[in-house]
């Protein structure tokens, strides 16, 4: 749909570049040569891959690649809209070119041919810029355009711009499906994510996620734009350029989400058709209330239904869950929708990652680790029970009960600095500024949560560097593993040498630090 603001140059650039890039002249309808143009490769966020053919059986030509973008404003300056393309029912706009349906081969293949080329034919002969009037020009043997289109998806900040724009009325976007009436309506209290229902493709009476929001998204973009309010895109490029998208406004403080929801949780194990239940580990206090905010969508974690994760993920598994468990669930460490893989992600951080990606080699699977997580249930006498919720209540009080990062060892404990002197032989020993480090260390993770909880021991720090030493203010030297020269014998241990260098340098690196750049930045050479 083409609307006020687009300039006459602007389509004017756009069909000229029309006639290059996919070789025609305007006047005589001739291909221009292929050599001219091989190199003319422009990637866009428009361009739809016309391949329909293919539901008929094996494509006879190369699909043809249509920038909408530059047609929706050739036609918006001459004054037609969206209808001079697609056809309307039920008040909606067809996404078929020129048809409701597909039929058969021959008629959908008619219909392109005979619009398009008409259409081009009529703005060849008043003289206008046009397109292809050759098989080869919508059909090149090479593509012209190649797609730069990025998925577009609703953050909370956009959804709380819409529910604010219509007055929280969810039920203009909202609803259900009722088998025996075959009608949409809306049940308030059940608003959901529209992927939940809306899949890649079309399933049964459910239409595809993309069709779904091209025609509702954009059909409601268009009926405000009509009736001169204030609206969002209604070109291709609108939604999915990375620019653009960039350019979206965020709200900076989005107010929470109102769906009932609770503060505290308590993740316990699901119940599956008479399973015999008997759990190894405490259950887990879950702070759901600051989940919401570090995520831009409920659906990092809930991404099938907005139910409780073990309604699908149960004790032994369940069709529902694809049969991962829940202890599957919450500890796959490369799963974004997992606890544990979810906090992997944060460990990356640049803050963060000098020490996590090292050790990450060597998980730590130790029962004091479940602790963190798996907390030991306070005594009743110690909770005062509310009207929210025995279970909210109980995972609120524990949450509070957990004792998070108090610092580290007092300064007169750290060694201000430390002389690495086993490797001295070509070079002068290495003057390592270790409390200034450690200070550095404890100051990038200061406001970060996570780390608040899980760095609970004073010496927690310590063990990014002393990594398979006990937490002590005096851990052994690194040499008391690693061997000068490597031993054979531990294989996966590398000497002093490389341990020393592996740990620096790939500290360094994953922090994002420049410096030291070479071997005379750490220890001078010897004269």
């Amino acid at each position: 749909m083409v609307k006020p603001g687009i300039s006459k140059l602007t389509i004017g650039i756009s069909f000229v570049f029309i006639i290059f890039v996919l070789g025609i002249n305007a006047k005589t309808g001739r291909a221009v040569s292929e050599n001219d143009v091989s190199l003319l490769i422009e990637k866009r966020a428009d361009i739809i891959s016309i391949d329909f053919m293919k539901t008929f059986g094996k494509l006879e030509r190369p699909p043809v690649l249509f920038p909408h973008d530059l047609h929706t404003e050739a036609l918006g300056n001459q004054g037609k809209d969206c209808q001079s393309c697609h056809i309307k029912e039920n008040k909606k706009l067809s996404l078929k070119f020129k048809r409701l349906k597909d039929s058969d081969k021959q008629t959908v293949m008619d219909t392109y041919h005979v619009n398009c080329i008409n259409c081009h034919m009529q703005r060849a002969a008043a003289n206008l810029n046009t397109g292809p009037l050759v098989c080869a020009g919508c059909h090149p043997k090479k593509q012209m355009f190649q797609s730069s289109a990025q998925p577009m998806g609703m953050d909370k900040s956009l959804h709380y711009r819409h529910s604010k724009a219509y007055e929280n009325k969810c039920k203009t976007c909202h609803h259900e499906y009722n088998k025996k009436s075959k009608k949409l309506f809306y049940k308030k209290g059940d608003e959901a994510s529209c992927r939940y229902c809306h899949k890649k493709v079309t399933e049964d009476n459910r239409i595809s996620m993309k069709m779904a929001s091209h025609l509702s998204c954009i059909g409601c973009h268009i009926k405000r734009y009509d009736r001169k309010k204030k609206a969002g895109p209604v070109k291709c490029s609108g939604c999915h350029d990375l620019k653009e998208q960039q350019a979206i406004k965020k709200v900076k403080v989005v107010p929470r989400l109102d769906r009932k929801q609770p503060d505290f949780v308590m993740i316990k194990i699901g119940k599956h058709k008479g399973e015999k239940i008997k759990g190894r580990m405490n259950y887990v206090p879950f702070n759901h209330k600051a989940h919401e905010q570090y995520n831009d969508t409920c659906r990092i974690c809930h991404h099938e239904n907005l139910k409780a994760c073990n309604t699908c993920h149960t004790f032994g598994g369940s069709k529902e869950g694809s049969f991962i468990n829940l202890e599957q669930a919450v500890h796959e460490s490369n799963k974004p929708q997992s606890c544990i893989g979810c906090h992997n992600s944060q460990k990356k951080s640049r803050k963060c990652a000098g020490c996590h990606t090292f050790m990450g080699k060597r998980q730590n699977t130790s029962n004091e680790q479940c602790k963190k997580c798996h907390l030991k249930p306070l005594p009743d006498s110690l909770v005062h029970l509310s009207a929210t919720g025995k279970e909210e209540t109980k995972a609120g009080f524990l949450l509070k009960s957990r004792r998070p990062i108090t610092g580290t060892y007092p300064a007169k404990d750290i060694p201000e600095e430390v002389i690495i002197n086993k490797l001295s032989d070509k070079y002068e020993p290495v003057k390592f500024p270790h409390r200034k480090i450690v200070l550095k260390l404890l100051a990038n993770i200061k406001d970060n949560q996570l780390a608040r909880y899980f760095h609970s021991e004073k010496g927690t720090l310590c063990k990014g560097c002393h990594h398979n030493s006990p937490i002590s203010t005096k851990p052994p030297e690194c040499a008391s593993c690693h061997g000068k020269p490597f031993k054979s014998q531990y294989p996966f241990r590398p000497g002093l040498m490389g341990a020393y260098h592996i740990q620096c340098m790939e500290c360094h690196s994953n922090m994002g630090i420049k410096k030291p750049m070479g071997c005379t930045e750490c220890h001078k050479k010897k004269k």
